[in-house]
């Protein structure tokens, strides 16, 4: 069977992927739902004593933090080492394939395992 193909392009770091995949993403999404929450909260009951564009930034950034934060934790734990997928097929190429036998084969097979076993304990004896 041949080698797995080589990976030119390189996996990016835990670094990497927390910061850009999560981070910036949850960063992102959390913008959009401070934005939505806050113009309603803004809409709904007032902009209160501190104006509504610094009401509406509160709430965007807060929510774009703890989204930031959660998803970039989530990516953290989701990240796939570049070591296990090279050894987890290298270690599926070599076990040999599972052959389904019949019951008269499997009990053919068992009894010749036992003969070997009692042969070898007889002449270790």
């Amino acid at each position: 069977m041949p080698p797995p193909p080589a990976n030119y392009g390189g996996e990016p770091s835990v670094w990497k992927k927390s910061t850009l995949m999560g981070a910036l993403m949850g960063g992102g999404v959390g913008l959009t739902i401070g934005f939505i929450f806050g113009s309603w909260s803004i809409i709904r009951g007032g902009a209160g004593p501190r104006g509504a564009l610094s009401t509406l930034s509160q709430y965007m950034l807060s929510s774009a933090a703890t989204f930031s934060f959660f998803l970039s934790i989530g990516s953290v734990i989701r990240n796939d080492s570049s070591l296990a997928s090279p050894l987890q097929i290298a270690q599926l190429q070599y076990i040999p394939a599972l052959s389904v036998h019949s019951r008269n084969e499997g009990a053919k097979l068992m009894k010749a395992r036992w003969q070997a076993e009692r042969k070898r304990l007889a002449s270790s004896e």
